[in-house]
Parts: C-alpha cells; structure tokens; sequence
C-alpha cells in the first residue's frame, strides 16, 4: 500500500455532497431490506412462480455469457488487433447496447428477428422456427445486452498486454490463430473470466429487452427481473423476496470483481 503522508482535512462541502451521493445509493436498498418478510423468506422463495423464474433466469443468463464468450471474445480480438474501414463505427455500433433504453433494443430485436421482422420472417417462412416469446428469445435478449460488458472489458485487456510476446511467437512461424491460442489468450484470461462474470450478471437482471422481445410468460420467458415486475402489484412480499436474491447476486459479483476496479485501501 502507498504511503500518501499527511493529508488536509478534507472540504465540507464535498464531504456533504459525497455522503448525499452515497444515501441516494444506499437508502433504497434499506428501504427494500426494512420491508423484507424475513420470517416467510423461504416460504415465498420456494413457490412456482420464484422456481420456475429463478430456473430459467439461471439456464438463459449462463447460456447468454457463453454465446458472449463466442461471439465477444473474437470481436474484441477484430477491433484490437486489426484495422479496417469503420473500426471506430463498429465499436461504438457494439457498446451500443450498453447506453440504448432496453425496451428500444427489445424493439429492434422484434423488427429485425421477429415473425414479420427483416431476418426473422424469412427465418419463419422457410423454417416454421420464431424467436420472440420462446427461450431462445430470451437468450438473443440476453446476449444482445451482455455482449458489450465482455467485449469492452476484453478488448481493453488486449489493448493494455504486452504485445512482444505474440511478436515473438509469430517470428517463431506460428500463425496468428496459433498466437491468438497458445500466447494471446493466456495473457488475459483473467479479464476474459472477467467479461463473462460481468455478461452473466447483466443477463440475469435483463428486463427491458426480454419483456419487449421474447414476452412475459411464466415458465417460458418469465426470467427473475419480469416476475419481480408481476408479483409487485398481486404479492409485494414475494417481489421483494425475488429483488433480494438478485441483490444479493450483485453484491457478490461486485465483490468477487472488485480487484479490478478499485484497490484495496
């Protein structure tokens, strides 16, 4: 730890401003814990609806940080490593979804891969197959949000690497698929463990773009964020009980990721 030496007090005013910062953050979570029913926590935890929500919210966010993986982890090699017309284009077009309302991303899902979509209707004509209101549209939902989390998070580690390394390899005679594998890929596979960490935790508290694209059917697409938005108006306590899980679920990803964002003091 760095040895700062003595330091001013502080001024009032951002002493003030900053606690006021930090109450805005922490009151409503006091206020979701002061309405919890501790005694039927497990009681409520335990009904259909929380099963069935928590079940398919587990099998679609797992599913979403995979096909993140797949996809994000070479795109983010394509925007780091190589240059290409449009590269700046790309990456903003990519991160997009990270500053986009989600319902409008739900949207342009559903006119782009929806029944009567641009892709999603030929899909269904040749095929019979829809995406919207299926589990598969809750994973593309998914995946569409999350992507941006890895790829950003991935691509600053491919930015920020030692790059001799590959050099080396590739004045050896590997080929840069080989480089990317045996030498690329081991340099940062923290932040690749990382980005799917940060994709899988985004897919699970997805709503927007799930309730818009692939609807709100329990069993089906009704993923832990939308039966929170159900259960609010018909059984409070059994909303709450659902917000406390996905808290908690925030709470230990931010723990578990905090090396990488701040240093212990």
């Amino acid at each position: 730890m760095t040895d700062r030496g003595p330091q001013a007090a502080p001024p009032r005013i951002l002493v003030g401003l900053g606690l006021l910062g930090a109450a805005v953050v922490l009151l409503p979570l006091v206020g979701l814990l002061s309405r919890a029913p501790w005694t039927d926590l497990g009681e409520l935890l335990t009904s259909d609806v929380v099963i069935d929500a928590l079940w398919l919210s587990l099998l679609t966010s797992v599913a979403a940080a995979i096909a993140s993986l797949v996809l994000g982890l070479p795109l983010a090699w394509l925007l780091s490593r190589t240059r290409f017309f449009g590269r700046s284009l790309m990456r903003a077009l990519v991160v997009l979804p990270m500053v986009l309302p989600p319902v409008v991303g739900g949207a342009a899902l559903l006119f782009a891969l929806g029944r009567r979509g641009v892709v999603g209707e030929p899909l269904h004509d040749l095929t019979g197959f829809a995406l919207p209101f299926s589990i598969w549209g809750v994973i593309l939902a998914n995946t569409f949000v999350a992507m941006p989390f890895l790829v950003l998070t991935v691509e600053a580690a491919l930015n920020s690497a030692d790059s001799s390394q590959e050099a080396a390899a590739a004045s050896l005679g590997a080929d840069r698929l080989t480089v990317f594998r045996r030498v690329t890929l081991p340099l940062i596979r923290p932040s690749v463990v990382a980005g799917v960490v940060l994709a899988w935790a985004r897919a699970l508290g997805e709503f927007g773009a799930t309730v818009t694209f692939a609807g709100n059917l329990q069993g089906r697409t009704q993923t832990l964020p939308l039966a929170v938005f159900v259960t609010l108006e018909s059984d409070r306590d059994a909303a709450i009980a659902i917000s406390l899980v996905l808290v908690a679920v925030s709470v230990v990803v931010l723990y578990t990721m905090r090396h990488r964002w701040w240093s212990a003091q």
